[in-house]
């Protein structure tokens, strides 16, 4: 049997959970979120507790057990505390900044890159090196972390980049010089 999906998750006070067939609802003190889940799953409340069960133990279902006690974890946390995603920009002359809504970056190419968030993410510039990206909905904070790192991915060989904070980047040795 899984181990995280034995687990249950503590819901607590100030979040509401709707399940309906296999959509789940979770509303929190930040905001709403909602899912389908796969049907298979099934998915009770019960005294301030979400328990996620499994209907066999063939490989289908174990696999998606863990998974979806997880994503249904990562909403009540989400809706409680959110998620944030913190990027560093390493080289001379790249900065950041916030123009309104949007993210301007400016990365080593002739223009400016500007970056539009979706209604529910949100971009902080507390210095012009360093980016956080904000929001309930810990896969689409990812993937925004993502998009703004693939704008220019840190190389190898400076290592100059956009990266996210703790990420090493594993150098290389430049090109060898002629020899007498």
């Amino acid at each position: 049997m899984s181990r995280i999906g034995r687990k249950p998750i503590a819901v607590p006070s100030g979040v509401d959970i709707t399940l309906s067939n296999s959509v789940i609802t979770v509303k929190g003190p930040k905001g709403s979120l909602t899912r389908e889940l796969h049907k298979d799953m099934k998915v009770t409340v019960e005294n301030n507790e979400i328990v996620v069960e499994r209907p066999s133990d063939n490989k289908l279902h174990r696999s998606l057990h863990g998974t979806t006690r997880s994503v249904v974890n990562n909403m009540v946390s989400g809706v409680t505390e959110g998620f944030s995603k913190s990027l560093e920009l390493v080289g001379v002359g790249y900065r950041a900044n916030k123009a309104g809504e949007k993210l301007v970056l400016n990365v080593g190419y002739s223009h400016p890159v500007e970056i539009t968030p979706e209604p529910g993410i949100e971009f902080e510039v507390p210095a012009n090196t360093k980016i956080i990206v904000r929001g309930i909905d810990k896969e689409r904070v990812g993937a925004y972390a993502a998009k703004i790192r693939s704008v220019r991915e840190p190389e190898p060989y400076k290592g100059k980049g956009i990266k996210y904070e703790g990420e090493r980047i594993i150098r290389k040795e430049g090109k060898a010089g002629k020899k007498k």
